[in-house]
């Protein structure tokens, strides 16, 4: 490429930067210069934030244990492999944190990965073929999109949660020798949880395997913080589960698949981000897994997570916000605009509440949102100062009469 066409593609993306930002959709990063929990401290001098849009479901990021044992495992692992796992990269670590996620999740092995985008990433390329079908939910995370996009298998997308059109492409599905429906668990965007009573009920009748993304699930949902599979009584019925380290259980890194254990053999032989991907650092691995120990030995903190929920939704749909979703953690502050939303979030945070408006192209054009996630470690208190401040700030912007 000539100099001149090259200056030429650099100018038309500066345009294209421009856009973004005209539109009020240019997503910064602001630096926290503390631990991440429910208040935080901002570089620059913001103390005393109160933050309400991290994955930190189970406060569990922060947690005395899971920072010692992070630290015992680096003192006794070291700092990393170098290595895949198949060359010189498995730990015993490694194996017992796979043991404790399948049995967790009462299934019969699991796989870790660098991250659950990459266990997204490696399934659908590995287990299916040309002469196989994928049905997704049209709002399933990127990941699995993306994941999708990798493999050769006949695909199919029915609309977000509706049966009638599940069943519909089900049938179309029916000339294809394998049948896999792949949904999130829980839609990190809306709040909502997949009817996966249904799903499974659809999945027997026509032939085919179901598969869940737990991101947002796994630590909380379910009687014991299994996920939405525990919670809707179908854990025999999904057939592979997909899930993170980096949300509930420690908020580090890391990714897993858990099902049955041939499955996760051929994912071993031949899932391309975990044969080419370097090991989990033990210090991961070390918090990981004693976060799972935590979670197995009560659900106190897992069941702690409802009246909190349910405190902030009902507050804040009583101050006239629509909330999206039903009984999760994440809540959906619903705005439609995207200038309106990156507006109001900016505000909230020169009110102590650190929150993040999301807007196209994560979310549909049209439905941008503030997205408020509730903590295990959240007090009333908290929850009460931040309905208060978007109150003030939802009337200040027009949100509100």
């Amino acid at each position: 490429m000539e100099w001149g066409q090259s200056l030429s593609a650099l100018a038309f993306k500066e345009l294209k930067l421009e856009e973004i930002r005209g539109a009020g959709t240019w997503k910064s990063e602001r630096v926290i210069s503390s631990r991440q929990g429910p208040h935080l401290r901002l570089a620059g001098g913001g103390a005393g934030i109160i933050n309400f849009c991290a994955n930190n479901y189970l406060g569990l990021s922060s947690h005395p244990e899971v920072i010692r044992a992070a630290v015992e495992a680096l003192e006794k692992f070291g700092a990393g492999l170098s290595s895949v796992r198949f060359i010189c990269g498995t730990q015993s670590i490694h194996k017992d944190l796979e043991e404790k996620i399948a049995r967790f999740h009462q299934r019969e092995d699991a796989i870790l990965y660098a991250s659950c985008f990459d266990a997204n990433a490696g399934i659908f390329e590995a287990l299916l073929t040309p002469e196989d079908a994928v049905l997704s939910d049209e709002l399933n995370h990127a990941s699995i999109i993306d994941g999708i996009r990798l493999c050769k298998a006949n695909k199919y997308r029915y609309k977000h949660m509706d049966m009638q059109d599940l069943e519909a492409k089900l049938k179309e599905a029916q000339k294809h020798r394998l049948r896999l429906v792949a949904t999130d668990g829980a839609f990190s965007m809306d709040g909502d949880i997949a009817p996966l009573r249904e799903i499974c009920q659809l999945a027997q009748k026509y032939d085919a395997l179901v598969f869940i993304d737990e991101c947002h699930a796994t630590g909380f949902l379910g009687p014991n913080g299994r996920g939405t599979d525990e919670l809707l009584g179908v854990m025999d019925k999904v057939t592979i589960i997909n899930s993170t380290l980096g949300k509930a259980l420690g908020g580090a890194a890391g990714g897993y698949t858990t099902g049955p254990k041939p499955l996760i053999d051929l994912l071993r032989q031949r899932s391309r981000p975990y044969l080419f991907s370097n090991s989990l650092p033990p210090a991961v691995v070390g918090c990981a897994s004693k976060a799972l120990d935590l979670l197995m030995e009560s659900n106190a903190i897992a069941q702690s997570m409802a009246a909190k929920t349910q405190r902030f939704r009902s507050k804040m749909t009583a101050a006239g916000f629509t909330i999206s979703g039903k009984d999760h953690p994440i809540c959906p502050v619903m705005l439609g605009d995207a200038r309106l939303a990156s507006v109001m979030a900016e505000d909230m945070l020169s009110r102590g509440i650190y929150v993040i408006g999301f807007s196209y192209p994560v979310v549909p054009k049209g439905k941008a949102r503030i997205r408020v996630q509730i903590s295990a470690v959240h007090s009333d208190e908290d929850i009460d100062r931040c309905v208060e401040a978007f109150t003030q700030v939802g009337r200040k912007h027009g949100a509100l009469p």
